[in-house]
This record gives structure tokens, C-alpha cells and sequence, in this order.
């Protein structure tokens, strides 16, 4: 159901959306938009910017968006937000909901106050930055790929929330939808609409740079650990790594090995040990099975190694599980 007769721009001392509804819109706005809630909204808020700046204030405390930026607001504290200040623009995504009690854990971090949550893919440098219109950030393809997903997450969002539940569910809704707006009524519509917000909650937390661990290791090289850990049991090489993160083989493996201490390789046996060892212990697949889900060629090989690392062979090791 699409909700024609919501403003854009909320009266004064206009609640927002009810808790119990989940309604999400794409807008792109020009200079003069704001909304105002003095006594803050009923309901979550979500804003996930796609291109241009905007500046949103909860309570006394107040942050810039831009492109990649989520921000969320709790509900019963007076806020407002618009255009930044000589800003062409702002497009962004918007959903007002009741926030699962997961949610909180994973916003705790990021954090600012007042009730305000901001996950950005990019380092803080200052809680009032001084921003010219619209910058230019340099981006990781990691990031390009996580704000894909966002952006995806949010179109299948706004699909699920127009679905009446009966029929066929809707084709996800296209990002060139500027102005769309639906409201969730149905509880098969809503269900799935929270779970797509869900999935733009996890993605934006799991990217941000306040919640990556390996602090001080050189991006190219966290990277690359992201990418074994991600699939240990993948026929990774030193140059099928080092092409991903675009270095020589041999800059890659030096630099890897200088800054962690190990080789490529050797990171990739642990990490395909450590997987299997996580297989033994929670699944009934056999011996050899597990060794070729976690990239060893060879059970003889996988039973020597393996027995080297946890001194005892992997039948054994099963055997004594923590829970078995």
C-alpha cells in the first residue's frame, strides 16, 4: 500500500509514523527540505544517504550525512533534519519502525548521544566537519560492494512493504524510485520488510571502521585476511590473493608477512585448520569431507597437518568435541 497523503515535510509537533507501522521512502530532496519533530518521533528512524549531504540533529547532537552514511535516530527525543548547508542536494533512503531488540547491540558502537546512532564506512575525524558540497571520497571496492547491497536491501525493503500478501510477492523495487513511499500493513509485509532493514543494519555496522579488527594493518593486507577467513576452503594462492587486492604477488606476500608476522600460506592453513576443526565439532560429515570443504587436496595430508596443529588425528578430535 503506498502512502500518497504522507507530507514530506512534517507539521510541527507531527509525531511520525506509530511504532506498529513499518513505512520507508527513497526521496531526493533540494535545498529548503527539513522536518522538524519537537518532540522527537513515535517511532525509529532510519536514514541511509545516497548522494548529497544532509545534516540531521537529535537533541543537542548533530552530524552530517553523506553518501554511505547510516544514521538512526531514537524515538522520544525532539530532533530535525535537512539539507546541509550549501548542499545541492540530498537523496537518501528513510524507514520509520520499532527497532528489533538486536538492532541496539549492533548501533551500541557507533553511538553519539541523544539517541543518536551513526554508522559510517568512513573514519571520523571530527563530530562537526567542515564539508564542501557533495565531496569526492576515495572508496575500497569492499565498500562499493557493501553500499550495493545496502542499496539493494532498501529496494527489496520498499518491494516487500507494497506487498498485500496474496498473489506474488513484487519485484524489488528500482533505485531510480525517487519519490516512493509504502507503508508495511500486512504482517507477512511487514515481517519481511523489517528483515530487509535488518540486513542494511548488519551490513552498514559490519563494514564501518569502528567495528573491523586489525587496527593499524595496512587496508590491502586486512583485505586479504577478510578474504581467507570469508573462505578458507577456496583455492586460494598468494597471486589469486594478491590480484584481489591489487599488489604484485611478490609485494603482496612481503608486505603480508612483514606486517603479520606469517606468511599468506601459512595464515591460509591456520585459518583452513581452524575451519575444519569448527567442522569436526559441529557436524557429522566424515573425515574426508571435511577435509575438502576446507581446502585440503589430500585427507593424508589434512589427518598429519591437522594432528601437528591440535596433537590428535581428526577422528580423534571429534571423539572429545566440546559437544560431543
Amino acid at each position: 500500500m503506498t502512502a500518497d497523503g504522507l507530507p514530506e515535510t512534517a507539521a510541527s509537533g507531527d509525531p511520525g509514523p506509530p511504532p506498529g507501522l513499518v513505512v520507508v521512502g527513497r526521496y531526493h530532496e533540494l535545498p529548503g527540505y527539513a522536518v522538524q519533530r519537537p518532540r522527537g518521533a513515535d517511532s525509529w528512524l532510519f536514514t541511509w544517504t545516497v548522494g548529497g549531504r544532509g545534516t540531521l540533529r537529535q537533541g543537542r547532537t548533530e552530524t552530517g550525512a553523506g553518501a554511505g552514511d547510516l544514521v538512526v535516530l531514537a524515538p522520544g527525543t525532539p530532533h530535525r533534519y535537512g539539507l546541509q548547508q550549501g548542499a545541492a542536494h540530498w537523496e537518501f533512503w528513510w524507514a520509520h519502525c520499532g527497532a528489533r531488540p538486536s538492532w541496539t547491540a549492533w548501533l551500541a558502537p557507533h553511538g553519539r548521544g541523544d539517541g543518536m546512532y551513526v554508522v559510517s564506512p568512513h573514519p571520523v575525524v571530527s563530530p562537526h566537519p567542515v564539508v564542501l558540497p557533495d565531496p569526492v571520497i576515495p572508496r575500497h571496492p569492499a565498500a562499493d560492494g557493501t553500499h550495493a547491497r545496502i542499496e539493494a536491501a532498501f529496494c527489496r525493503m520498499l518491494a516487500d512493504a507494497r506487498w498485500t500478501g496474496t498473489g506474488t510477492p513484487p519485484d524489488t523495487a528500482s533505485p531510480g524510485d525517487r519519490a516512493a513511499v509504502a507503508v508495511a500493513h500486512g504482517t507477512t509485509a511487514r515481517e519481511l520488510a523489517l528483515c530487509a532493514l535488518e540486513e542494511v543494519v548488519l551490513l552498514a555496522a559490519g563494514a564501518a571502521p569502528g567495528t573491523r579488527t586489525g587496527t593499524g594493518v595496512d587496508p590491502r593486507v586486512q583485505r586479504a585476511q577478510e578474504l581467507i577467513a570469508a573462505d578458507p576452503g577456496a583455492p586460494h594462492t598468494v597471486r589469486s590473493l594478491a590480484v584481489q587486492v591489487s599488489l604484485s604477488p611478490s609485494r603482496f606476500a612481503h608486505l603480508f608477512t612483514r606486517q603479520l608476522g606469517r606468511s599468506p600460506m601459512r595464515a591460509l592453513r591456520e585459518a583452513r585448520l581452524h575451519h575444519a576443526a569448527r567442522l569436526l565439532e559441529s557436524t557429522d560429515l566424515s573425515v574426508e569431507r571435511v577435509a575438502a570443504a576446507s581446502g585440503f587436496a589430500s585427507p593424508f595430508h589434512f589427518n598429519r597437518v591437522f594432528r601437528d596443529r591440535y596433537g590428535t588425528p581428526p577422528g580423534a578430535y571429534r571423539a572429545v568435541r566440546p559437544n560431543g
